[in-house]
């Protein structure tokens, strides 16, 4: 299979990615995209995060409870959500909002597959 380099890739793919790479909840990916993306709706964002992850680049996760071996505690990616359940979790505007109480557990978050960490930056 051929990975095109992330210069390749459209602006809002590349927003997607990188949003993925650095594990960010998922309204982060809109202080990467363009306008009028940016302040786009919803629908508009999960037909471009959906082919990303039909082609196994993403993975949406959602943020679990993780703690460090110095006994910190954080959050990390929990297992994939099923790509049947993305089209309903992608269709309620509070997934693309940042949370009003500033608790990001249970969330939902972008992370890149091993065949996604093959496209070449």
């Amino acid at each position: 299979m051929r990975y095109p380099a992330t210069d390749e890739l459209s602006p809002a793919v590349r927003a997607f990615v990188i949003n993925a790479a650095e594990i960010d909840i998922l309204p982060g990916v809109r202080g990467d995209l363009d306008e009028p993306l940016a302040s786009g709706g919803h629908s508009d964002l999960a037909a471009i995060l959906l082919p990303l992850v039909d082609n196994g680049w993403v993975e949406v996760c959602r943020l679990v409870p993780w703690i460090a071996p110095d006994g910190a505690h954080g959050l990390q990616p929990g297992p994939s959500v099923p790509r049947k359940d993305l089209p309903a979790l992608l269709a309620d505007a509070e997934n693309w909002e940042y949370p009003d109480d500033g608790e990001w557990l249970g969330r939902l978050t972008l992370v890149l597959t091993d065949a996604g960490r093959r496209i070449p930056r």
